[in-house]
């Protein structure tokens, strides 16, 4: 999904440029000190700091990067709530809360295994708008859930629009 990997590529980004404004290389032991910082208040940072300091930490309850392991690890669990309290800043041009809305969407789409089928297709099919600035007014918002909850988890998989569904 290209969406998700224009994500990616701007969590690096903000990860270089913090290390860099830290003084620290990336993909050292000094960066994984800092990472560990970064997660002791994360309402102290961006979320994609927060988001690629998650990435470059290994849980230690179960070995996955850390706040995407299996709902079942409760360290992972805790580490990705907090992923939720890091800063979130709207960039110019887009509606209040968009920024918000592609934090969660593409926490979903980095760490699937965690979310239902159902929130999976939701947060990832609006993710490419959102990223162009849009928002979804809440009448819209409920009407793709109505939509997504008419489908199967087959269904579901394989979904990649709206228009395609079978039930629209």
């Amino acid at each position: 999904m290209a969406a998700l990997r224009q994500v990616e590529d701007s969590i690096d980004a903000a990860w270089t440029a913090f290390c860099a404004q830290s003084q620290v290389t990336p993909g050292t032991a000094e960066a994984r000190e800092l990472a560990e910082v970064v997660l002791q208040d994360t309402s102290e940072f961006d979320w994609r700091v927060v988001d690629a300091a998650l990435g470059r930490l290994i849980c230690s309850d179960c070995g996955s990067s850390l706040g995407s392991g299996d709902t079942t690890c409760a360290r992972c669990n805790q580490a990705n709530g907090f992923r939720f309290a890091a800063r979130e800043t709207d960039r110019p041009g887009v509606p209040p809360g968009n920024e918000h809305a592609i934090r969660v969407s593409s926490a979903v789409a980095r760490t699937r295994h965690r979310y239902s089928p159902r929130a999976r297709a939701g947060y990832e099919l609006i993710l490419p708008d959102l990223l162009e600035g849009a928002l979804p007014t809440t009448a819209q918002a409920q009407r793709g859930k109505d939509l997504i909850n008419r489908l199967t988890d087959d269904e579901l998989e394989h979904l990649r629009a709206l228009e395609r569904s079978p039930h629209t």
